[in-house]
């Protein structure tokens, strides 16, 4: 792998999870949204009036929201950014022989 260069460092943190646990996971929010789908349709033929109306208007958008939902990355974010070798380092730095400032 002599040359190989990569500009993102993978780090343990942040790296995705596997693609069996990610599709496990896309599996489950979708069958737990068709669940509450299937909910809604039964609740439409008990419920009277605008409560009627309200489950199944929810019984036919579900579909696209699960769908939406089932298909989005996970991405793993510890909230760190990695240096950057290539760019200049822009924090303050103390030089050798400085003194530290008092912090009163």
């Amino acid at each position: 792998m002599a040359g190989r260069h990569d500009s993102d460092a993978v780090r343990v943190t942040t790296a995705p999870v596997t693609a069996a646990d990610e599709q496990r996971g896309r599996q489950r929010r979708y069958l737990i949204s068709m669940g509450i789908r299937t909910v809604c349709f039964v609740g439409a033929v008990v419920a009277d009036g605008w409560l009627r109306w309200v489950l199944v208007a929810a019984a036919v958008v579900l579909p696209y929201i699960s769908v939406v939902f089932a298909n989005t990355e996970s991405r793993r974010d510890d909230g760190y950014l990695l240096d950057d070798p290539g760019r200049p380092d822009t924090r303050p730095q103390l030089m050798p022989g400085s003194e530290r400032p008092d912090p009163s």
